[in-house]
């Protein structure tokens, strides 16, 4: 409702030409929360708003906007205001947009910005995508040990003012090594001539600069720390990592997670971004396997073919036994595939989590058959023997299903793989056939056929 209502005052203002209102309206108002209101308006009136905003507060709604209306502006500007727009993003900001826009958009950029900025989008690219140095920011406060602690804040008004957060200052010494680090909090109840050196945390944790992001989000879930300093091989401090760039890789490495577990390949754009050919090349390749592995399926029910005829109410339960190993393998496979993302589960934790899920199986197997077993005897009014080979099968499906679901996503983390390969999908299909392959065993043994 408070949007609806932002958004009424806002068009009121610009249909009456208040412009002066209107500037201090959005002035008013938090970054995101325009750039909210922004993406509601149609792109000449969008355009015009963007126009009307204060350089500092442009690029910080800029950030905020969805990248087809980035373009859409930038490519409206004026070189002069491209250059605006890219020398008050944050260094880190300016290289995602950069990633995302056409090739002649990058030029016009580039060509725009100041050498400063381009030498900082320069430093970032040089990093492999994923990593903690294409995610860092550039604009950090930095202080020497000697400084005192009025020097210290003279020089954080000086450069803080560019800075991503001044909330906490790294403390270098001559070869820019990463030796100690100060929080401004502290530096404001110290004594105007305490030395840095002398009141700096020395045990500094910080990120090396070609750490995966998902390693990086790890480390800033563990420390619990609203920025993480980035350094090199010689310990020197190259940037910053702050927590508002970890939600978004937590929110890229759950979307990809997601995806890989409904077998879609992976995609870095949103679901009304993608079109029709490219949703479609994303999702064809695991239907075609997934299509091409569940013919050994049909396979095992052809070859039982004869045995299937001479018990027809065997055919009845076949889905109902699929079903109930792929939901089980699921649970177990999605259980372990959110632990090893948590860290909470190694390599070495194989034989706890299988012997866990060996229990939990069989305690699931039980219930299930008996509730099955009851249902069939009285309900159905099945033979006994026909109701014990759909019983039996049920429980060493379950068994199997547990089994499968846990230990694959970790086989696939030890070879290198995302774990989430071997979700939903994948496994159903392995279960599938087990299932089978068991039901028509026990069918044999205990019916002769």
């Amino acid at each position: 409702m408070e949007q609806i209502r932002e958004l009424e005052e806002l068009l009121t203002l610009l249909e009456g030409k208040q412009y002066t209102k209107l500037r201090q309206f959005l002035a008013e108002l938090n970054e995101a929360d325009i750039a909210l209101l922004m993406e509601e308006l149609e792109e000449e009136v969008m355009l015009k708003v963007f126009r009307m905003l204060p350089k500092d507060l442009a690029a910080d709604v800029f950030s905020y906007l969805e990248v087809e209306n980035q373009q859409m502006i930038i490519t409206s500007l004026s070189d002069k205001e491209a250059g605006n727009v890219i020398n008050n993003l944050m260094a880190d900001d300016a290289v995602n947009l950069l990633e995302e826009m056409p090739a002649n958009v990058v030029k016009k950029l580039l060509r725009s910005a100041s050498p400063e900025t381009r030498r900082d989008i320069n430093e970032l690219l040089r990093y492999p995508e994923d990593s903690a140095g294409s995610l860092m920011t550039v604009e950090y406060v930095d202080l020497k040990e000697n400084l005192t602690v009025t020097q210290a804040i003279e020089r954080i008004r000086k450069v803080g003012v560019d800075s991503e957060t001044i909330d906490v200052c790294y403390v270098l010494n001559k070869r820019r090594e990463l030796i100690g680090m100060v929080e401004l909090r502290s530096l404001l109840f110290c004594d105007a001539d305490d030395v840095i050196g002398d009141i700096m945390e020395e045990n500094v944790i910080s990120i090396h600069t070609m750490m995966d992001q998902e390693e990086v989000a790890a480390q800033f879930k563990k420390y619990d720390f609203t920025a993480m300093p980035v350094v090199d091989n010689e310990n020197c401090l190259v940037g910053i990592i702050t927590v508002d760039d970890v939600v978004d890789i937590v929110e890229e490495e759950n979307t990809e997670d997601m995806e890989m577990m409904a077998a879609i390949v992976p995609s870095d754009k949103s679901y009304m971004r993608t079109g029709v050919w490219e949703t479609f090349q994303k999702r064809i390749p695991w239907l075609l396997l997934l299509m091409v592995s569940a013919a050994f399926t049909g396979a095992i029910i052809t070859s039982f073919e004869e045995a299937l005829s001479a018990y027809a109410a065997l055919i009845a339960f076949i889905p109902m036994l699929m079903g109930t190993g792929g939901n089980a393998g699921g649970q177990a496979s999605v259980t372990v595939i959110r632990g090893l993302s948590l860290g909470e589960i190694e390599y070495r934790d194989v034989p706890r989590v299988v012997w866990k899920e060996l229990r939990v199986a069989a305690l699931c197997g039980v219930c299930l058959a008996a509730a099955n077993f009851i249902k069939l005897m009285i309900f159905d009014r099945l033979g006994l023997m026909v109701a014990l080979v759909v019983t039996l099968t049920l429980v060493v499906v379950v068994l199997l299903a547990m089994f499968v679901g846990c230990i694959l996503p970790i086989g696939a983390k030890r070879l290198g793989l995302d774990p989430a390969v071997m979700a939903s999908p994948f496994i159903t299909t392995i279960l599938d056939a087990l299932s089978l392959m068991v039901y028509f065993k026990f069918a044999a043994m205990l019916l002769g056929l």
